[in-house]
């Protein structure tokens, strides 16, 4: 591998341990106050909830006019590629910070009112890296991985932990994937991402100090987004070398 490439893997294998701790204690605790205060809001409120973010993920993840960045030439060094990353990443984390700012200035209705703007945001970045990293996103299937990515970023450690297990096995796994993108489970989606983002999001909503916080919320999601991403891409890349018979120095 090319010095790029050991230190790209490095930072991978961090990053999968990091992927495969297990529940701290004060997540536990979080996670388990957060399925109490679940399993007292009505069901048609999380049927609601469940609809409204199925139907903005599935508009922008299977949208007829969604559009990427180009593939770069398959001969591309993962250097290059990486670069090119790194500079979409950064572009949309200002996307999203200056949105956020504008959004904390209107108080509770506007902030509501942002959750389809920002995963709008965040899904663009991903199908940005996906094309970059040179898999093609018209594919059913690789846009569930991106789904799955968004999945893995914005989930507690537990559930974090079987996304990724299921991401570290991808070419396996995806041959058991849905037929069709009704069978996924949005209702664990929506409510993985909705108590995520609960804590990182609220103080948006509080007049005078929401502009700053929601500038400065959106820009970690962003930048967390990224690097999930990144790896993510990075394992198929290094799994995809092992396999062609590449001899690397794992």
């Amino acid at each position: 591998m090319t010095e790029y490439e050991n230190e790209a893997y490095l930072l991978l294998q961090f990053w999968q341990l990091k992927m495969q701790k297990k529940p701290s204690l004060t997540n536990k605790l979080a996670k388990g106050i957060q399925n109490r205060i679940n399993n007292v809001i009505p069901e048609k409120v999380h049927y609601a909830i469940t609809i409204t973010i199925e139907k903005m993920v599935k508009a922008v993840l299977f949208g007829a006019k969604y559009t990427t960045t180009e593939k770069l030439p398959q001969e591309s060094s993962l250097l290059l590629r990486e670069s090119y990353i790194k500079q979409q990443i950064t572009f949309y984390q200002k996307t999203a910070s200056v949105e956020g700012a504008i959004i904390g200035t209107g108080g509770i209705l506007l902030g509501l009112a942002e959750l389809p703007i920002l995963i709008g945001i965040k899904m663009k970045l991903l199908f940005n890296i996906a094309a970059l990293y040179g898999f093609g996103v018209k594919n059913y299937k690789e846009r569930l991985y991106i789904l799955y990515i968004f999945q893995l970023t914005y989930s507690s450690q537990q559930r974090r932990n079987e996304i990724y297990a299921l991401l570290k096995n991808w070419e396996n796994y995806s041959s058991q994937l849905p037929e069709t993108a009704d069978e996924f489970d949005w209702r664990t989606f929506q409510q993985e991402y909705r108590d995520y983002i609960d804590l990182a999001k609220l103080a948006q909503l509080i007049p005078v100090i929401g502009a700053a916080v929601g500038a400065i919320a959106n820009y970690k999601l962003l930048a967390q987004l990224g690097e999930t991403a990144m790896n993510c891409y990075r394992m198929r890349v290094f799994n995809l070398k092992k396999v062609e018979g590449e001899h690397h120095q794992w």
